[in-house]
């Protein structure tokens, strides 16, 4: 059999995921639960490796998807731990990930609230010592781009509105919850489009 490309290998994954598995950081054996999973393109190469791997979206389309795909990649996992719910109402048990993934979803939030609730889920499902990995919609690098719709929801350059942090805001939710940065907090600014910050924090 032919040797996979790495494309074949690790699919779309998000580059800053992969940064996190050559870190080191995903590990044999480590429980994944991608929380807004979508179609699945961050966890093709944690299916091949035989992660026990967990998602949730609210698309029932694309869960339809991922369970086909995880029937090819990984046939030994069960269809039910890919669920149709809300990011922040899931069914998972309390602490049951090594790692929770969620890109490009917590900027969805529709205010602080929101916000907090769908992290206060995330970090629920982590096990101590676990660690979330996150990318999500920021104001930082694009202040003087963006414009406020009200609280933290804004127009962004590229026609999206969303809600955008900033540093002081991770920081503060990273003490809340009694974490630590994984990795100083890393943001892609692209003038006149958008801005996008990784913030991996492991809890305690």
């Amino acid at each position: 059999m032919p040797a996979l490309t790495l494309q074949e290998q690790f699919g779309q994954i998000d580059i800053y995921l992969f940064d996190q598995i050559l870190k080191g950081r995903i590990t044999s054996g480590m429980t994944i639960l991608d929380a807004g999973c979508g179609g699945g393109r961050n966890i093709v190469y944690l299916l091949r490796e035989g992660h026990p791997v967990y998602g949730v979206d609210i698309s029932a389309e694309e869960i339809a998807g991922i369970r086909r795909m995880a029937r090819m990649l990984a046939p030994a996992i069960p269809e039910t731990n890919f669920r149709v719910e809300a990011m922040e109402r899931m069914s998972f048990d309390d602490a049951c990930a090594d790692v929770v993934l969620c890109n490009t979803v917590l900027h969805f939030a529709q205010d602080d609230a929101h916000f907090e609730a769908m992290l206060n889920e995330l970090w629920r499902v982590l096990k101590p010592g676990g660690l979330l990995f996150t990318r999500l919609g920021s104001s930082i690098g694009m202040e003087n781009e963006i414009k406020r719709i009200q609280g933290r929801r804004y127009w962004s350059p590229d026609g999206s509105e969303r809600y955008l942090v900033d540093e002081a805001l991770l920081v503060a939710h990273t003490a809340r919850l009694g974490g630590a940065l994984a990795d100083p907090i890393k943001t892609t600014v692209m003038p006149g489009l958008r801005a996008m910050t990784t913030w991996v924090v492991r809890k305690s």
